[in-house]
């Protein structure tokens, strides 16, 4: 009888442990803000390399002030534009939301076609037949180079 209950309870707390483990721990911290934050500073924006988008700064906030956080390239998706971070007023307190991807619904897929390299190309350019094979003779001193 001893043995049975020591094996139910050693199985209750195995599945105790896993249901607590299995559960979604959903932790979020919210805070108020009251101070509203700066207008935002210019910037001046580089010249893009294609491929990359430009993600405008925002004033942060690092507990006790704003802070600015200066712009940067990032890497672009194609078929989104960049949503840049802002702060929305509700009530007499600021939240900030984060920049994101947005899919741009004014998106055109375009296709780039490649150029053709030729086939059979030597290396002076022009094409000729040097340097390509031996035109079925294999070497020198063969019995049909005498």
């Amino acid at each position: 009888m001893k043995r049975i209950s020591v094996v139910r309870s050693v199985l209750l707390s195995m599945l105790l442990a896993a249901s607590a483990a299995a559960a979604p721990a959903f932790a979020q911290i919210n805070f108020n803000i009251i101070i509203a934050p700066p207008a935002p500073q210019h910037e001046v924006v580089p010249a893009m390399t294609p491929g990359y988008a430009w993600a405008p700064g925002y004033w942060g906030w690092n507990g006790d002030r704003h802070i600015w956080v200066r712009g940067r390239t990032i890497v672009q998706r194609d078929g989104y534009r960049w949503e840049p971070d802002r702060w929305e007023q509700r009530g007499h307190a600021y939240y900030r939301h984060p920049g994101r991807w947005e899919r741009d619904a004014n998106y055109k897929v375009v296709k780039v076609k490649k150029a053709k390299k030729p086939k059979h190309r030597d290396n002076d350019g022009d094409n000729d037949e040097r340097g390509h094979g031996n035109a079925g003779k294999h070497g020198k001193g063969g019995k049909n180079d005498r």
